[in-house]
């Protein structure tokens, strides 16, 4: 048996320096690649992905899990050897469902759609870039068919990001939310607007990303293991757990655009630094969810980055950051700036209080894609309807509309967006959980110290890696099953101070 595991780990080992590589090429492509490398670089990452999948749907491996079953089975569910063999045996049996021809194609179109996206975006031109949605909604058709027996279309690509959520038990988690969220989006817009004008001055890009990295680095975020760049649509990415990056965007007139883009993406990238590095190169060596991935994101944004204990610390370096900009506004004129609830267009600038409608808008929009009950010619006018009804506001062209996110752009239609409303609530969920064993942690934040938090994280998320599914994580961390109580009362203490409900 340990011959026989140690020859899957070494297979695993090479399909995983197969894909780390394919990530270094869409990394340098959202960077520095220049435009004219669009279409090779799309043959070269299709070439990658197809020889990674063969790699991994030999029936070879399928016959080293098989004869190692039993070995798994004598062990405890959690031994890291049961482990690697359980989340290995469903992710093969995942992908020997998908041809790894239909595999290389998609990863090549969606490099092309990307390179076409990131032109088409700031031109205004959804007519360019039509034609290449079309197919990728016929490519996620075509995978998700892969998986016979769903209840809906969109069922197989939400579990490859979510494991176990299906669109049906989304659908329901999002109603209830949404019933929480209208009466205090409502209350909340229903005041006189916050003046946010102290954070829409120029600010110096240079001096925004120094700062940025300064926050992180004492978040915990290795620069030993990792780096920041700029792109068009921030993100994270890894090469392996000893190099994890992340990526930004900065408009040098609006201050928050890089700075909680950077505390986002450094959540994500810590996440991924903190996993068990004997995990490295393995399935095991992941985060196990996009829910999971996006609440630790949110939590380093929000909890931490967007609480008055933690500006009661950083505010004063900011102001001596940006003196001529910043001497003369208050704390509390700036926390409040930072934390303005308004219905808007943009989903990766929306506030915590109306981001989740941004959310759910997608998430519909995406399963009728799927269905067929929406074209993709009539998509910008159902984005827009969505936005008049949900949110009040049309926006007065496609590159603030339909083209603002990549997501549809660079990967599949459907299984990537419920994952940042999960992540939100789970956020909450997390944040609630570390503070019920450490109730000393706001007051570090107001100090500046973020250690007790970051070894809490450690220990009971981000070490395990996927080891666990999101929801036998949950149950481990909080004993109970997932649940948006903690989320509702986040958003109704903080907001309900802020706006004085």
């Amino acid at each position: 048996m340990e011959k026989k595991l140690q020859e899957l780990k070494m297979r695993l080992l090479e399909i995983s320096d197969l894909n780390n590589a394919s990530a270094v090429l869409n990394w340098d492509q959202t960077t520095y690649m220049p435009s004219g490398g669009a279409a090779a670089r799309g043959r070269q990452m299709s070439t990658l992905a197809r020889i990674a999948h063969e790699k991994f749907v030999d029936p070879a491996v399928g016959k080293l899990l098989d004869d190692l079953q039993s070995y798994a089975d004598s062990l405890p569910y959690d031994h890291d050897d049961a482990s690697l063999i359980r989340v290995t045996r469903r992710n093969y049996d995942q992908q020997t469902k998908v041809p790894s021809t239909l595999l290389a194609a998609f990863f090549q179109h969606s490099a092309e759609s990307y390179q076409v996206w990131a032109k088409a975006r700031p031109e205004n031109d959804y007519t360019a870039v039509a034609p290449y949605l079309q197919k990728t909604v016929d490519y996620s058709r075509q995978i998700a068919e892969c998986f016979p027996g769903y209840d809906h279309i969109a069922d197989p690509l939400i579990d490859f990001s979510d494991q176990d959520m299906k669109a049906e038990s989304v659908r329901a988690l999002f109603a209830e939310l949404r019933q929480a969220l209208i009466p205090l989006v409502k209350s909340i817009t229903a005041q006189t607007e916050v003046d946010d004008n102290c954070l829409h001055q120029p600010y110096p890009e240079n001096k925004q990303l120094a700062f940025g990295q300064e926050v992180i680095k004492a978040y915990g975020y290795d620069f030993n293991r990792g780096r920041q760049d700029k792109t068009h649509h921030p993100y994270m990415t890894k090469f392996s757990l000893g190099d994890v990056r992340i990526t930004t965007r900065v408009k040098e007139n609006d201050l928050s655009e890089a700075l909680f883009s950077t505390l986002h993406e450094s959540g994500h990238a810590m996440y991924e630094q903190g996993i068990d590095m004997s995990y490295d190169g393995m399935p095991l060596g992941n985060g196990t969810s996009s829910g999971i991935h996006e609440s630790q994101s949110r939590l380093w944004e929000n909890q931490v980055g967007r609480s008055r204990v933690f500006w009661q610390h950083y505010y004063p370096q900011l102001q001596a950051t940006f003196p001529e900009q910043l001497a003369s506004v208050s704390l509390d004129t700036f926390y409040r700036a930072i934390n303005k609830v308004q219905r808007s267009l943009i989903r990766t600038d929306a506030d915590e209080v109306t981001y989740n409608l941004h959310v759910m808008i997608r998430f519909d929009l995406e399963l009728a894609l799927l269905e067929g009950s929406l074209s993709v010619a009539d998509l910008p006018e159902a984005w827009h309807a969505r936005y008049e009804q949900d949110l009040g506001l049309r926006a007065p062209d496609h590159r603030d509309g339909v083209l603002q996110d990549v997501h549809w752009y660079g990967g599949l239609v459907g299984g990537a967006f419920q994952g940042y409303t999960l992540g939100n609530i789970m956020s909450a969920l997390f944040f609630d959980q570390a503070l019920k064993a450490h109730p000393n942690i706001p007051t570090e934040l107001g100090q500046g110290q973020f250690g007790t938090l970051h070894a809490w994280l450690q220990q009971n998320i981000y070490q395990h890696g996927s080891k666990f599914t999101a929801n036998e994580l949950i149950e481990r961390v909080t004993g109970a099953p997932l649940t948006i109580q903690p989320y509702i009362n986040y958003l109704h203490t903080k907001y309900g101070e802020l706006y004085k409900l």
